[in-house]
């Protein structure tokens, strides 16, 4: 596709010379009053014209296509690169710079890609058939236009160098407001709530004006630019016509031979115009390709070894071998953990926050690797499986129900393909949700809006819990499944619950302590340790940390 845009563009260049030659041949005409030449000439123009209009034609949709193909694949690339990072990347970055990298910045990238193909290319092309036309008809004319050449060069790299400093300010700046919008919008029911709109709309205006400051010094540089260079053009014209009188005047060149190289010249305007604004944006979108870059050099924690296996489907046995980790070197989360889980079994965790329950869980789903030890499914180190073969048989309902925007029928299969409506429906009647969904204008069909906020905290959580049944994992997850909600929607779901624990390994986290009286194993974690285990009764009965807790909340 761009070598036939380039080829449009050769044809598309050719064009120029002809044009000097026949304003110099016209005037000629025009000068000795023939009707004929002048007629035969322009009906020469039109069809170098018309040819001229079917290769523009060609290299502008060809080339619109092959940049629009070239961004789409770029983002798709650093989209794909992005989800393979680990979550500690997503804890410090900003989604809103994301956002705006994959969005703003890519397309900034395309448009300079068409641009250097579209413009820059024939540009450049143009420039060197018409000087070469010009040497051809007078050389010494030509040196002499050329001599601020060279001054023009050095400009033109000194304020680019500039512009680029200026760029990449400018991107950082509207990259950052484009962050806190993201969190003022995902947090608007709050600022609202603590009547935060002042507060908010300070901080706004500040990142506002950083921006406007940093574009401001750069669209300031580009008109200083522009008004350099044009004066340099302009000399240089002026410096034309003295010696072209003179040329002239000694018998060098003739009156229509000038007129053709002034056309000519005329002709580089456009040009040396265009190729010092491309160059300008070039320098500008260089800023946009260091931030797509930044962000393809990072690389994941979490990956694959070379020889990884699909995990064979498992019975739900699960093993900590002596595992410890902490999410810095300086503080440890866990501690020389040491757990075996029979298939079918139900292990509840409980303790204090930041004891260690969901890390557990997070190793498990190696969303982090263990700094020490291992973990085992079916006496299987799940560092020698893929990623996706390991997470696709372990279900997870979490503390913070993540709905995204489209159907109920979307979010209940999210991630799967190839799944029927009657699938969709069984997995809602066992996650208590399908009697709701069908009180619904559209049932499975009704459209939820971001993060789910026109349903309910129950309404998000069932729906969380039937998207986990769907997929029918070995292992379970329930990450808090029911805090902060009414006792009429606890109770649906606890039964939910009990439905969808059946011949599965289950991990239940949780600091109300009623959920997890039927666990066949409690585990009370403290500063990252395993400090007390059994089932309910036992517990109580060591009248420990475990039966302090249950007597705090009873």
């Amino acid at each position: 596709m761009i070598s036939s845009a380039l080829f449009c563009t050769l044809i598309f260049t050719i064009f120029w010379p002809f044009l000097a030659w026949l304003a110099g041949r016209m005037s000629n005409e025009i000068g000795q009053g023939n009707i004929e030449g002048i007629i035969k000439f322009a009906m020469i123009a039109a069809i170098i014209f018309l040819f001229r209009g079917m290769a523009q034609y060609g290299q502008d949709s060809l080339m619109a296509k092959a940049s629009l193909n070239i961004a789409l694949r770029l983002r798709t690339v650093v989209y794909s690169h992005i989800q393979k990072l680990s979550l500690n990347y997503f804890e410090t970055a900003k989604t809103g710079d994301l956002t705006y990298r994959l969005t703003e910045d890519v397309d900034r990238i395309g448009e300079v890609v068409n641009h250097f193909f579209h413009q820059f290319i024939p540009c450049i092309l143009q420039f060197i058939v018409v000087l070469g036309y010009m040497v051809w008809l007078n050389w010494q004319l030509t040196v002499a236009t050329l001599v601020v050449a060279p001054l023009m060069a050095i400009l033109i790299g000194f304020f680019g160098g500039r512009l680029l400093d200026f760029s990449r300010r400018s991107q950082n700046r509207v990259s950052n407001l484009s962050a806190l919008l993201t969190e003022f919008f995902s947090g608007i029911r709050l600022v609202q709530a603590f009547a935060a709109e002042d507060y908010t709309l300070q901080r706004f205006t500040v990142e506002v004006e950083d921006y406007k400051q940093a574009k401001y010094l750069a669209e300031k540089l580009k008109a200083l630019q522009f008004v350099v260079v044009g004066f340099l053009q302009a000399m240089s014209i002026v410096l034309l016509l003295f010696l072209g009188g003179w040329q002239i005047s000694q018998g060098n060149i003739t009156g229509s031979e000038f007129i053709s190289y002034v056309t000519a010249v005329g002709l580089l305007i456009d040009p040396i115009s265009l190729t010092t604004s491309n160059y300008n944006e070039f320098k500008q979108v260089e800023a946009s390709v260091d931030r797509i870059f930044e962000l393809l050099a990072i690389k994941p924690e979490i990956v694959e070894t070379e020889d990884a296996i699909a995990l064979p489907k498992i019975t739900g046995q699960v093993e900590y071998c002596d595992v410890s980790f902490g999410y810095n070197a300086e503080v440890s989360v866990l501690n020389h953990i040491s757990l075996k889980v029979t298939p079918g079994q139900t292990i509840a965790l409980v303790g204090s926050s930041g004891a260690g329950k969901s890390t557990l869980m997070n190793l498990l789903l190696r969303f982090y690797n263990c700094d020490r030890g291992n973990i085992l499914l079916d006496n299987i180190d799940i560092k020698t499986v893929s990623l996706k073969s390991l997470r696709g048989q372990i279900g997870i309902v979490p503390q913070e129900t993540i709905l995204f925007s489209g159907t109920i029928a979307d979010n209940i299969s999210f991630g799967k393909t190839g799944f029927d409506l009657q699938e969709i429906e069984n997995a809602a009647k066992i996650a208590n949700a399908h009697q709701f969904i069908s009180n619904l204008s559209q049932g499975y069909y009704t459209y939820v809006g971001e993060r789910g906020v026109n349903l309910s905290g129950g309404q998000r959580q069932r729906i969380a819990i039937a998207r986990a049944i769907l997929f029918n994992p070995r292992i379970l997850i329930l990450d808090e499944a029911t805090s902060a909600l009414d006792s009429e929607s606890e109770a649906l779901i606890q039964e939910a619950m009990m439905r969808i624990m059946q011949d599965r390994t289950v991990f239940i986290i949780a600091h109300r302590l009623a959920t997890v009286r039927n666990a066949d194993t409690i585990l009370v974690l403290e500063k990252g340790q395993i400090i007390e285990s059994g089932n309910h009764e036992k517990l109580l009965a060591l009248n420990g940390r475990y039966a302090s807790f249950y007597a705090r909340q009873m």
